[in-house]
């Protein structure tokens, strides 16, 4: 499937660092097209004490030890750096990958987060509010850092609401990602950015659209309803299986 993505999220908890540097080694080896690792400070599922680390520092060790993949993070929450900060940050890490990074944000959700690092965790649309007043300062600080990014440093947001997410993807988005939903329920999903896309002037094919997967994703399902770049989350010890059929599949 020609235009197939593959990507990986690679989890940076219960692992060590060398554990974590060695499956994005071997990813990017395999062709992956995507690495990412989440925005978080503590484990998400499983002993909630486990070791973890943390996104960005990750991101800029990858820049500089892979050579194919894009890498980002899936997802940055706005409210957990400056968002003038933030656009610098990825900016600088861009520059030590040669141009490979994505910027995926969100509007952040995982409370223990925000109560442990001394963050307003406030409610969900006030999380939402913020991120779509922040949203714009970030554009602007990427459109005047000198030097600029080296590649097109490209914006992923995460997230469904049809009502404010995805209008801040037709208008501010290159890149739009989906979490535990179905081929089915993308349909609509889609159909809703791609009204956004409509009533913003914007073309909705310029928006990629990808998915986190498991093991077994339908790929065939999948590109169906135009999801053409696939991501599959792994937790350590990093299993690879899935990543190898997917690719096998785009390289068929």
């Amino acid at each position: 499937m020609a235009d197939l993505k593959v990507g990986v999220q690679l989890h940076p908890q219960a692992t060590t660092m060398a554990e974590l540097r060695e499956a994005w080694i071997k990813a990017d080896s395999l062709g992956v097209d995507s690495l990412w690792t989440w925005d978080h400070f503590f484990p998400l599922y499983g002993d909630p004490e486990a070791s973890h680390f943390e996104c960005w520092s990750i991101l800029a060790a990858m820049a500089a030890t892979t050579s194919h993949a894009t890498i980002g993070p899936m997802v940055t929450p706005m409210s957990y750096r400056n968002p003038d900060l933030l656009a610098d940050i990825a900016r600088t890490v861009d520059h030590i990958s040669s141009g490979r990074v994505v910027l995926g944000m969100g509007s952040g959700w995982f409370e223990r987060d925000y109560d442990e690092y001394g963050y307003e965790f406030g409610t969900a649309p006030g999380r939402l509010k913020i991120f779509g007043q922040e949203l714009p300062r970030v554009v602007r600080r990427l459109e005047n850092l000198n030097p600029p990014p080296m590649g097109p440093l490209p914006i992923l947001i995460g997230g469904t609401g049809p009502k404010v997410t995805l209008r801040l993807t037709a208008q501010y988005a290159q890149m739009h990602n989906m979490v535990g939903k179905t081929p089915e329920q993308a349909k609509g999903i889609m159909a809703t950015l791609d009204e956004w896309c409509e009533k913003l002037g914007k073309d909705s094919a310029s928006i990629e659209r990808t998915t986190m997967v498991e093991a077994n994703a339908d790929v065939e399902a999948w590109a169906e309803v135009g999801v053409r770049h696939l991501i599959y989350m792994a937790g350590n010890p990093y299993d690879l299986t899935e990543v190898e059929r997917l690719l096998a599949i785009r390289d068929s």
